[in-house]
C-alpha cells in the first residue's frame, strides 16, 4: 500500500506540474514579439484588414479566456489549428513526432548500453589509461555544443567520406534500413551529446558503491573484478543510473530542435522552428506542451523506477 501511495503522488504532481507549465507556455507565448495576422497580410495591410483577420482568428478575446479555451480542447485532444495555413495541428504533429520519437529511440539504442558498457570498463581500469581516456574523450564531448558535432559529422562523415546523407530526408515509403541509413548522421550526434554524461554518472555511482563492505566481502572470496562489479556492484547502483539515463532520454526527445534544424529532418524540432518564425502561436503552445509532457513523464518514469529499485523506500520502518 505505501509503494500504491508514493507511486499516486508521484502521478498527481507530475499532473499539476504540467498544469502549471502549460500557464508558463501559453504566458510566453503571449508576451513573444510579432503578430501573425501581420506576418500572413504584410506590411502592406490596413488597420482594418488586421482588425478583422485578428477578430476571425479569436485573437480579439481576453488572454485568460483563450487559456481555458486551448486547455479544454487539449483536454479532448485537439491541440487547435495553425494559424497560417489553417491546417489541424494534431495532424500535422503526428507524423513529426514519430520521427522525433524514432531518431531519440535510435540515438538512446546506442548510447544507453555504450555509455554503461564505457561507465563498467573505466570502473575497471580506475586510474589506468583505459578510464583516462574514456573519462578524456567522453569529457570533451561534453564540451561541444550539438551544433558543433553535427557540422563536423556533416563535413567529415557526408562531405570528405561520403557514407551518409547530409540532409536527413526521411518518407513513409522508406524502409527500416533506409531510415535507419537516413538518421544515422543526426542519432549520432544526439548519441554523442548524452553519452558522456551517463557514461560519468555511471562511473562516479558505481565507485561510490564500491567502497561498500559486501564489495570487499565479495571480492575477498575471489570474484574476478568484473563479476563484482557487474553482479554486485552495478544492481545497488542502478536507481541513480536509471535517473540519469531517464533525464538523458527526455532531452533525446525535448532537446532535437537543434540537431534536426542542422539536418533538416522533418521532425517536432524543425516544424517548431518553422512556425515560431511565422508568429503561429497556437503551433508553438502545442508544440512547448508535448515536449514538457514527455519531460515531465520520464522523469516521473525515473522517480517510479528509483522506488521499486530502492528497498528502503519500498519498506519503510
Amino acid at each position: 500500500m505505501y509503494i500504491l501511495t508514493l507511486l499516486a503522488k508521484r502521478l498527481v504532481i507530475s499532473a499539476f506540474l504540467l498544469l502549471a507549465v502549460s500557464a508558463l507556455i501559453f504566458a510566453g507565448t503571449e508576451v513573444l514579439p510579432g503578430d501573425v495576422a501581420q506576418s500572413i497580410l504584410g506590411q502592406s495591410a490596413t488597420p482594418e484588414a488586421l482588425a478583422n483577420l485578428r477578430r476571425d482568428m479569436g485573437l480579439n478575446e481576453p488572454a485568460l479566456a483563450r487559456y481555458f479555451s486551448w486547455l479544454g480542447g487539449i483536454a479532448q485532444g485537439d491541440l487547435g489549428t495553425a494559424l497560417t495555413n489553417g491546417s489541424d495541428i494534431a495532424d500535422a504533429i503526428g507524423k513529426r513526432l514519430y520521427n522525433t520519437v524514432f531518431l531519440a529511440s535510435v540515438a538512446a539504442v546506442v548510447a544507453v548500453p555504450l555509455a554503461i558498457g564505457l561507465g563498467l570498463l573505466a570502473v575497471r581500469f580506475k586510474n589506468l589509461w583505459p578510464d583516462k581516456l574514456i573519462s578524456g574523450t567522453t569529457l570533451a564531448l561534453i564540451s561541444l555544443p550539438e551544433f558543433f558535432i553535427g557540422y563536423l559529422m556533416i563535413y567529415f562523415v557526408a562531405v570528405k567520406l561520403g557514407w551518409f546523407p547530409s540532409v536527413a530526408t526521411v518518407y513513409e515509403s522508406m524502409t527500416f534500413t533506409e531510415r535507419l541509413s537516413a538518421v544515422a548522421l543526426p542519432a549520432a550526434t544526439l548519441t554523442f551529446v548524452v553519452l558522456a554524461h551517463m557514461m560519468r554518472m555511471t562511473r562516479a555511482t558505481i565507485l561510490n558503491v564500491m567502497q561498500s563492505a559486501y564489495i570487499e566481502t565479495a571480492e575477498l572470496k575471489g570474484l574476478s573484478a568484473f563479476r563484482v562489479i557487474a553482479k554486485h556492484a552495478l544492481p545497488n547502483a542502478i536507481a541513480p543510473i536509471v535517473n540519469v539515463v531517464m533525464l538523458n532520454l527526455a532531452y533525446l526527445v525535448v532537446g532535437v530542435v537543434v540537431v534536426e534544424v542542422i539536418f533538416v529532418y522533418p521532425g517536432m524540432g524543425q516544424y517548431l522552428v518553422d512556425h515560431v518564425s511565422k508568429r503561429d502561436v497556437p503551433v508553438v503552445q502545442a508544440c512547448g506542451l508535448i515536449f514538457a509532457a514527455f519531460y515531465i513523464g520520464l522523469n516521473m518514469v525515473a522517480d517510479i523506477v528509483a522506488i521499486v529499485a530502492n528497498p528502503r523506500i519500498r519498506h519503510p520502518r
